[in-house]
């Protein structure tokens, strides 16, 4: 089956920068601003998204 490359790499992506924002916010008190981790889920949500999709198969 054919993988959407595009669609894989774009969704790793997303899932590092979210993933690294949200463990940064945790760690870092007042650098990063306060709607930042909830936009960070919402971007991990997308990745995750384009990954599970990324196949040209029926998704689960």
């Amino acid at each position: 089956m054919a993988t959407n490359i595009r669609k894989v790499v774009l969704g790793t992506l997303l899932l590092v920068a979210s993933s690294a924002i949200i463990l940064g916010s945790g760690q870092i008190d007042g650098a990063i601003p306060e709607w930042a981790p909830a936009v960070a889920a919402l971007g991990m949500a997308a990745g995750a998204l384009f990954v599970g999709t990324s196949n040209g198969a029926r998704p689960v």
